[in-house]
């Protein structure tokens, strides 16, 4: 498999690296609420498109977490970037952790917001018909989104998180990426990194909850934080997008303070 170089944002020009990567139902606009109020003297972002979204809507596959992350890696070469942190929405959580597996040496800190785990998100057999129904019917986005996200957010709310995913995806890549992050396991690559390691919960989100963080994310990493935002569901960079900033920003800083990381341990 041939790298692919990500379509990207670059934003900030501070010395700290760091590449973000979105989930299954948006391209790098996810993190457009974010944008107005990021540290950019501190940090400098990279947001990507991965391959089937966005600027990279039209490109050839293979749609895997596997090649997502060898494709951030291709684009950190290009950035020149010898070592970066890591952040990653929901199935973008899964890609970051195969960034980690793959190059445990370059990743100062890893966030994942929402993130699926390295052992994949086994599903029972409605639940899965709903998530591979939403290839075609965009009411199942929209019954997905509104699950995620409580129950509790306005209908023009979640119609326009559906036009975003819609809009944004290609419906064969969409689709293939789900078997990719649902149902491939790689958790054994990543056990025992000690990289530090956020998760971010949203307290609305029965789904990717901070119980099943616990259970996975904080049981892998050696240097496992989790944070839970109680007024966030799925999506809590357009939620809940001012507490996400501080909750990752304050926890990327603390590298700068006590050292980067030391990599997987052996």
């Amino acid at each position: 498999m041939t790298p692919f170089v990500l379509p990207h944002g670059l934003h900030g020009s501070g010395p700290h690296k760091v590449i973000a990567v979105h989930g299954w139902f948006a391209d790098r606009s996810a993190f457009d609420a974010l944008l107005p109020d990021l540290d950019r003297g501190a940090f400098q972002y990279a947001l990507v498109d991965l391959r089937g979204y966005g600027e990279a809507k039209d490109a050839a596959g293979p749609y895997t977490t596997k090649a997502g992350a060898a494709d951030v890696l291709a684009l950190a070469d290009q950035l020149g970037w010898d070592r970066f942190s890591l952040i990653g929405h929901s199935m973008g959580g899964s890609v970051i952790q195969r960034v980690l597996a793959a190059a445990p040496h370059r990743v100062r800190r890893l966030v994942g917001i929402s993130p699926v785990p390295a052992s994949g998100l086994p599903m029972p057999p409605e639940q899965w018909e709903l998530f591979a129904s939403a290839e075609h019917h965009p009411d199942s986005r929209r019954a997905i989104i509104d699950l995620t996200s409580g129950g509790r957010r306005p209908a023009a709310w979640l119609d326009r998180m559906v036009r975003r995913s819609l809009d944004c995806s290609d419906a064969k890549a969409f689709r293939a990426w789900l078997d990719s992050w649902a149902r491939e396991g790689f958790h054994a690559e990543i056990d025992g990194s000690a990289v530090p390691a956020l998760a971010v919960a949203g307290a609305l989100d029965p789904a990717l909850s901070a119980d099943l963080a616990r259970q996975t994310w904080m049981a892998w990493h050696v240097n496992a934080e989790l944070a839970e935002l109680p007024s966030a569901g799925h999506y809590s960079m357009d939620e809940t997008p001012l507490e996400v900033i501080r909750t990752v920003e304050d926890f990327l800083r603390a590298d700068d303070a006590a050292g980067e990381g030391q990599g997987v341990v052996g």
